[in-house]
């Protein structure tokens, strides 16, 4: 179940880091790069989104019915950066993450 959280964590992540940043590439959170379907990580965003933690998705259906996620205007909200921040997983995913930064 964790491993489901820290994909969620590494999105959520990098969309706050991206708050800094004039541009932010897609790419950085796409599915290729999180190491799961696309299936999965539309799956992610559509329940992310419908939590209120993100913004800027659209969501379609093909014609086969596979969801499609437009993604180009992705923003975290502060609904999100609270979750991040104040979620008891999220928490001990951050704290595992800067264990390992902090053994290499």
């Amino acid at each position: 179940m964790e491993d489901k959280f820290k994909e969620i964590y590494a999105i959520l992540k990098a969309l706050e880091a991206a708050m800094d940043c004039p541009e932010f590439s897609i790419s950085q959170i796409d599915h290729d790069k999180l190491g799961i379907t696309y299936e999965r990580w539309a799956q992610y965003l559509e329940m992310m989104k419908d939590e209120g933690l993100i913004k800027g998705v659209k969501f379609f259906k093909d014609i086969s019915g596979n969801t499609i996620a437009d993604a180009i205007d992705i923003r975290i909200t502060l609904q999100g950066i609270e979750y991040l921040n104040g979620n008891p997983i999220m928490q001990n995913i951050s704290n595992a993450a800067k264990g390992i930064k902090n053994i290499t």
